[in-house]
C-alpha cells in the first residue's frame, strides 16, 4: 500500500438531485463532479446526499475517477436513499442502515418514508496496520417540515440522532478513525445536535476551529438570545459555516431573481455585505480520533470551510441548493512519550453504556511521567487534543447548552445528557405516541365506516329504480371502500405495527439511558416498568 497520508481531506455535499423536480439536474451533477476533481486540496473521501439516480452517480464518478477511484452508491427504500461515498482508498465493507423511524407513508408528498432514509456505512483502509481504518457514516436525516412545539417529526429526528450515536460509538470502540458526514437537518442549538455531541465520541470539526460560531440562523430564538448583530453573507460563510439557505445560493433567490440567470446572461453577484437572516448550518463533519496510542500520534483538525460555492460556468446558477462543507485532518506524530493518564483508549464498557468522549489529563505544566518538560501545545497534541484556531469573531464564546463530559477514569460512568433532556425526549415521545394512537383510531373507524357503507350501497342497488343510480352507488362504495382499506392497512401495519414497535424500542433505550445517568444501575427498564435487578 502507498505511503500513509499526512492529511485527509473530506467533503460532504447535498447535491439536490431529485429526479423530475430539481432543476438543471444533469448539468449541475456533471459540474459537481468536475469541481470535485479540480478541488484543492484534492478530497480523499466525499459523502454525497440527494444523489438519487445511478445516472447522476455515474456522472460524478466519471469526472472524479482519477482522484477518487473507489465509490459506493447505496440502495434503500422504493426510490433509493440518495446516499453515495467516494474514496481515494478501497472500501472494504459497506452497509446501508435504515432508520427504524423515518416519516410516515401517509405523507407521500414529502417522500422521506419512501426513500428509506438511513446511514450509509463504509469501512475504508488507508494503511497496513489493523487500526489504519476509517469508518465513514454518511446520512441525510428527516427534513424539518414543521416547527415549534407541534412539530410531529421532532420525535423521528431525535430517534435518528440516537441511532447515529450508537453507530459512532461502535466504530470508536473498535479503535478506528470515525467520520460522520452529511445533511443532518439540524442546527447547533437543536436537541439532535446535543445528543450527537454529548453521547458520541466525536467532535464537530467546524466548532473545533470556530467555537464562537452561530447556533442557528439569525432569526432563530437561540441565536437571538446571544444578542449578536445580523451577520453579513460573507461572515456567515467564513465564520458561521452557513452552507444552507444563505443569499449567496441562487436556488434560494426569488423566482424573479432566478430569471436573471441562464446561458448567455451576465453574472449576478451578491455583495458580501448583504445581511443574511436565514443562513444556517445543516451539513456537518464529525470526527472521532481513533486508537491514538496504536497510531503513534493523533488526528487533528487542520482546516474547515464552506466549499463548492462557484456558479455553473454556463448557466450561472449555484451547483446545488446547499454548499459543501470541507475539512482537512492532519496526522500529528507523537514526539515524546505520552503520559499514561493521557492515553485515550476506549475502556471496556457494556454494550448498553455510552463511550466516554474525554479523559482526565495530567497538568502539562508539570511535564510527563518521565520528567521531560513539554509545552502545552505539544502535550495536547500527544494527548489527542484537536488543534484549535482562534475564532474570527470579535465576540467572546458563549457555550451551547450541553451535558458535562465525564472523565474516562471510570468505565462505569458513561457520558450522558442532563436528566431534564431525557425527560424532554420522553415527553415528546409520549406526545407523538398519543398522536399516532389517535391516527390509528381514526383510520380504523374510517375503514369500518366504509365497510358498512359499502354493504348498505350494495343492498340499495337491489331496490334502485334507475340504472344510473345503481351505477353511482357501486362507484361511490367502491372508491370509498378502497380508501378505507388503505387507511385500515395503515392502521394495522404501520401506525399500530412497524412504527409502534420502533417507538417502543426507542422509548426503552431512552428510559434505560436515563436510569443509568441517574445512577439507578440496580434496576432495569422493561417496557416502561422498572423492575428490581441484581
Amino acid at each position: 500500500m502507498a505511503e500513509l497520508p499526512a492529511e485527509i481531506s473530506l467533503v460532504t455535499l447535498n447535491c439536490w438531485g431529485l429526479k423530475y423536480i430539481s432543476k438543471l439536474r444533469r448539468e449541475r451533477m456533471t459540474e459537481i463532479g468536475r469541481q470535485l476533481a479540480l478541488a484543492d486540496p484534492q478530497p480523499h473521501i466525499v459523502a454525497l446526499q440527494e444523489c438519487w439516480t445511478q445516472e447522476d452517480y455515474q456522472s460524478i464518478r466519471h469526472e472524479t475517477r482519477f482522484i477518487l477511484p473507489h465509490g459506493k452508491f447505496y440502495h434503500s427504500g422504493p426510490f433509493g436513499g440518495g446516499l453515495a461515498i467516494l474514496s481515494r482508498w478501497p472500501i472494504e465493507e459497506s452497509t446501508m442502515f435504515r432508520y427504524p423511524l423515518n416519516g410516515r407513508p401517509t405523507a407521500f408528498f414529502r417522500g422521506d418514508w419512501f426513500v428509506g432514509k438511513g446511514v450509509a456505512c463504509a469501512r475504508i483502509r488507508y494503511g497496513p496496520d489493523p487500526k489504519h481504518v476509517i469508518e465513514v457514516f454518511n446520512t441525510h436525516t428527516h427534513a424539518p417540515y414543521e416547527h415549534g412545539p407541534n412539530d410531529s417529526y421532532q420525535c423521528h429526528r431525535t430517534a435518528q440522532a440516537w441511532e447515529v450515536v450508537k453507530l459512532l460509538r461502535g466504530a470508536a470502540e473498535r479503535g478506528h478513525l470515525v467520520l460522520a458526514m452529511g445533511d443532518f437537518n439540524m442546527i447547533p442549538s437543536s436537541l439532535e445536535y446535543r445528543i450527537i455531541t454529548s453521547l458520541a465520541p466525536v467532535r464537530d470539526t467546524w466548532r473545533v476551529l470556530h467555537p464562537d460560531s452561530a447556533v442557528g440562523p439569525a432569526v432563530h430564538p437561540a441565536e437571538q438570545a446571544r444578542h449578536r448583530p445580523v451577520p453579513t453573507a460573507e461572515f456567515n460563510i467564513i465564520e458561521n459555516g452557513a452552507a444552507s439557505d444563505g443569499p449567496t445560493n441562487t436556488w434560494r433567490w426569488a423566482p424573479a431573481q432566478q430569471k436573471l440567470l441562464g446561458r448567455g446572461k451576465p453574472e449576478v453577484p451578491v455583495p458580501p455585505e448583504t445581511l443574511d437572516h436565514k443562513g444556517k448550518r445543516l451539513d456537518y463533519i464529525f470526527v472521532g480520533p481513533g486508537a491514538l496510542p496504536a497510531l503513534g500520534g493523533s488526528w487533528t483538525v487542520r482546516r474547515a470551510r464552506v466549499g463548492m460555492m462557484m456558479r455553473h460556468p454556463e448557466l450561472g446558477c449555484s451547483l446545488s441548493d446547499h454548499f459543501a462543507v470541507e475539512a482537512t485532518l492532519a496526522f500529528q506524530p507523537s514526539t515524546t512519550s505520552t503520559p499514561t493518564a493521557a492515553v485515550i483508549e476506549s475502556p471496556v464498557i457494556p454494550v448498553s453504556s455510552h463511550l466516554p468522549t474525554t479523559t482526565a489529563k495530567p497538568n502539562p505544566e508539570k511535564g510527563t511521567s518521565t520528567g521531560t518538560a513539554e509545552t502545552k501545545e505539544t502535550f495536547e497534541i500527544n494527548a489527542g487534543t484537536y488543534l484549535q484556531s482562534p475564532t474570527t469573531s470579535s465576540f467572546h464564546s458563549l457555550p451551547i447548552p450541553s451535558s458535562p463530559k465525564p472523565s474516562m477514569t471510570s468505565a462505569h460512568q458513561p457520558p450522558s445528557l442532563p436528566l431534564q433532556t431525557y425527560d424532554a425526549i420522553l415527553a415528546n415521545l409520549t406526545q407523538y405516541i398519543r398522536r399516532e394512537r389517535a391516527q390509528t383510531t381514526w383510520r380504523t373507524r374510517h375503514f369500518l365506516f366504509w365497510v358498512l357503507a359499502t354493504i348498505g350501497c350494495y343492498v340499495a342497488v337491489w331496490f334502485s329504480p334507475r340504472n344510473f343510480v345503481s351505477f353511482l352507488l357501486i362507484l361511490v362504495s367502491s372508491l370509498g371502500l378502497a380508501a378505507g382499506t388503505v387507511d385500515g392497512l395503515m392502521a394495522l401495519l404501520f401506525f399500530n405495527g412497524a412504527e409502534a414497535r420502533a417507538l417502543k424500542e426507542f422509548g426503552w433505550e431512552v428510559r434505560n439511558a436515563r436510569a443509568i445517568a441517574a445512577g439507578d444501575g440496580g434496576h432495569r427498564v422493561e417496557d416502561g416498568v422498572r423492575e428490581g435487578g441484581e
